[in-house]
Formats: C-alpha cells, structure tokens, sequence
C-alpha cells in the first residue's frame, strides 16, 4: 500500500489540520505496518497556482513548449504521477475564509488535466483517478459540519468524484478557534471516528 498524505495548511506542521491527517496516516500504518507513506507539505513546498503562465503552458502544444512552460507543466505532471501511484490519498484540509486554502486549490489544479485525470465522453466527464480512498481532515476553527455555511465538504466531494475518487471519507475536527477545551473534545472525537475507520 502507498499512501500520499497532502498537508493544505498555511501553518505546515502546526496546523490542526495537519495534526488530524497524521493521526489519520498513523492510524492507517498501524493497520498496514508495510505501507510506504510519502508526505507532501504544501506550505514548505509549494505548487505554484494557476496563473496566466501556466494556463498558457497547458495549452500551448508539447512540442512547441518554451523550456520554461515545460518546466511549470513538469511541476503538475509529478504531482499527478505521485496521485496515480498512491493506493490511499489523505488530505489534511484547513477551512480559510469558508473555503479551501490556496495550497488546497492549487494541487486541485495541479491534478485537474483533461486527458490525463479526466475526460470528457459522449455521455457526460469521467474521472480517470480510479480505485483509490480518500481521507480528508477537516479542521475548522468554528462548527460548520452539515451546515448551509459547509462549502467545502460538498466542494470536495464533487472535485475529487469528477477526477474519479468517489471512495472518500470526510473526518473532521471543529471548533478550533472555541478555545483549548472544545480544542481537545474536537480531537477526542476525530479520534474516535478514525479508529472506527474501513481497514
């Protein structure tokens, strides 16, 4: 098994939500001691967003390419070979401002590539992602869950389902911002949820 563990958080190891993906990832190893584990820290090492650069790099033709459009699509095309490679994504996913970070955003954009991650058919997009699980850690500093003001969870859902990962688990850790007591409780319960986790 190789997991590949995405941390979106703007503050890298200190964020909770990076704290609920390791617990998470760790959950995971204890049940598949031989698992590879590869984690990718998006606030140390960043993607770059989708800029006029970039878009003007996908959709200039491989072979007409400058060296530094080749090397922008390199980025997206490694980032997309560590995605097909991985039998497990867990995605540590901080709410910023009622939505995704930037970090967030921009791997979704990164992966996103018609052709390759995706196609469009006769009967409608296929995910070309497939046959994978997705964990994502959700931490948020208020209590959003099965709320209108929820966009992320449904967001989510649809972006990694259009890109074919439709086997997903949502664990979340709320409250973060309510103090250290509701802070704890919060994890206590993620806790909880995760040990109850598929295998």
């Amino acid at each position: 098994m190789k997991i590949l563990q995405i941390n979106a958080s703007a503050r890298a190891e200190s964020g909770n939500s990076t704290r609920l993906a390791n617990t998470v990832t760790a959950h995971l190893k204890n049940r598949h001691p031989a698992a590879e584990v590869e984690v990718r820290d998006l606030a140390k090492n960043p993607l770059p967003i989708l800029d006029e650069a970039g878009v003007t790099a996908l959709f200039t033709p491989a072979d007409q390419r400058t060296p530094e459009q080749v090397a922008r699509i390199s980025l997206d095309e490694a980032m997309i070979a560590r995605v097909q490679a991985a039998d497990v994504l867990v995605l540590g996913v901080p709410m910023y401002n009622f939505g995704v970070s930037v970090q967030l955003k921009s791997f979704i954009d990164s992966i996103a590539r018609a052709g390759v991650t995706f196609r469009y058919t006769e009967a409608g997009p296929e995910g070309l992602i497939k046959g994978k699980r997705v964990y994502v850690a959700c931490a948020r500093g208020g209590v959003y869950r099965d709320t209108p003001a929820d966009s992320q969870t449904p967001y989510l859902r649809q972006v990694l389902g259009f890109l074919g990962m439709t086997d997903v688990e949502f664990i979340y850790a709320e409250g973060m911002a309510l103090g250290p007591e509701s802070v704890e409780q919060a994890f206590a319960a993620a806790e909880v949820t995760i040990a109850n986790l598929p295998a």
